[in-house]
């Protein structure tokens, strides 16, 4: 399965031996501790919540819709005699008709915005893979006083290769941060002599304000944009139609089995929605392909 894209944060304790490790360390150094003890960073620890909270919705979708149409299935005869004429069925017919509308405009919007973020991240995330081969290009053409910091870019590259794009909570890694900031410093310890290094050194700032730019552009999309109370609203919607179905249908295995299994599919449905939301979590997940190729072509 197909990791998300760029490193966690460490925690506070960690973070602060990180610091002083690096202060005494190179960063492929640094970067090969972080890689040791990945696995109980706190950004492994959200990576693994986000993805049981969605989950946690689809085992819900699912307990909701199986609740609905069974709970309609067998206590159907309780009911008084009254409520149980065909002109009642009929009308709850006719209700869940206009919600099974709504429900698949609702299901075509969602997938409609999911597909469409996922997309345009993943884009985002081929330019940002290209951004940084050419920020490694102008440094070999600046010469090798541009050596100190095109080693950070490449042990940047080796990160951004191999993890995510924010730390527990939402927030950018810190890590990865450091590491473009030491890369932005030795840019500016650059002296250029005279042309063409000159035009080459302020080609380089210009790349590598680019390359700023579209990170925090993807950390700001490493989140979901579809709101939970639409897709309660949903989940609401579609109880009631399930309801309906079981409302007056016959008692016997083939009946429960059908509603269970398309409470099943459903919840797996809306599940795959949502985590296409989330395009760096989950089995649906932006393809780090493009880092690894920008790696090996600044490694060469």
């Amino acid at each position: 399965m197909t990791r998300a894209l760029l490193t966690g944060a460490f925690g506070t304790t960690i973070g602060e031996i990180g610091e002083r490790e690096q202060e005494s360390h190179p960063p492929d150094r640094d970067v090969a501790t972080s890689e040791r003890i990945r696995a109980w960073l706190p950004a492994e620890a959200a990576r693994r919540g986000t993805a049981m909270n969605e989950v946690r919705i689809a085992v819900f979708v699912f307990l909701c819709l199986t609740g609905a149409s069974l709970g309609a299935l067998f206590f159907y005869e309780k009911l008084p005699a009254h409520q149980r004429q065909d002109d009642t069925h009929n009308v709850m017919r006719l209700i869940a008709n206009i919600f099974v509308v709504m429900t698949s405009l609702v299901l075509g919007l969602m997938i409609s915005s999911a597909k469409g973020r996922f997309d345009a991240v993943n884009r985002d995330v081929h330019s940002y893979a290209t951004g940084l081969i050419l920020l490694d290009r102008m440094l070999v053409l600046y010469g090798p006083e541009a050596g100190d910091a095109r080693q950070r870019l490449v042990a940047y590259a080796q990160r951004a290769a191999n993890g995510h794009w924010t730390a527990e909570g939402g927030l950018s890694d810190k890590t990865s941060e450091r590491l473009l900031q030491e890369i932005g410093t030795s840019l500016r310890a650059l002296e250029p002599r005279a042309e063409p290094q000159l035009s080459i050194w302020n080609d380089i700032r210009e790349q590598y304000r680019k390359v700023l730019e579209l990170r925090w552009s993807l950390v700001e999309q490493a989140e979901g944009s579809i709101p939970r109370p639409l897709v309660l609203m949903l989940v609401a919607w579609l109880m009631l139609i399930f309801a309906t179905f079981g409302f007056r249908a016959p008692r016997n295995a083939v009946i429960v089995t059908s509603f269970v299994a398309a409470a099943t599919l459903i919840g797996g449905a809306i599940y795959l929605i949502v985590d296409m939301d989330a395009p760096f979590e989950g089995p649906i997940q932006i393809s780090p392909a493009p880092l690894q190729r920008a790696l090996t072509e600044m490694r060469q």
